[in-house]
């Protein structure tokens, strides 16, 4: 909620729209856990709703499953490539999983400090 909040929607407003966000990423059982309490991979996907709150155009993220096991990083790939589709929204991502590269739409690579097109 607080990135709404601080964005300018109240308390009420943003509440339904976070609990909204916690059911897209698979969190709407641990609503009223502190970030301590969650695993790595929920705090991630905690992180994911936490950027989709005010619905920006383009959202940056920088290895978004550096930390996850196997099965929650397919999981959050699935998640954001349903973001992407549903709420058109786009996502320019850092990785070096070269899974998630094979379903990006265009891909680039980093070589001697350049961005080439694969």
């Amino acid at each position: 909620m607080i990135p709404m909040m601080i964005h300018g929607r109240s308390m009420d407003e943003a509440e339904p729209r976070a609990r909204e966000l916690l059911e897209k990423v698979g969190l709407s059982e641990r609503l009223n856990h502190k970030p301590g309490e969650l695993s790595g991979g929920e705090q991630q996907r905690v992180a994911v709703a936490r950027a989709l709150a005010n619905n920006p155009k383009i959202i940056f993220a920088d290895e978004p499953t550096g930390n996850l096991d196997s099965l929650n990083s397919e999981q959050l790939h699935e998640l954001l490539w349903e973001l992407n589709n549903a709420e058109k929204q786009t996502f320019v991502i850092v990785t070096h999983n070269e899974q998630f590269t094979k379903s990006s739409h265009r891909v680039f690579r980093m070589v001697d400090g350049k961005l080439q097109k694969v």
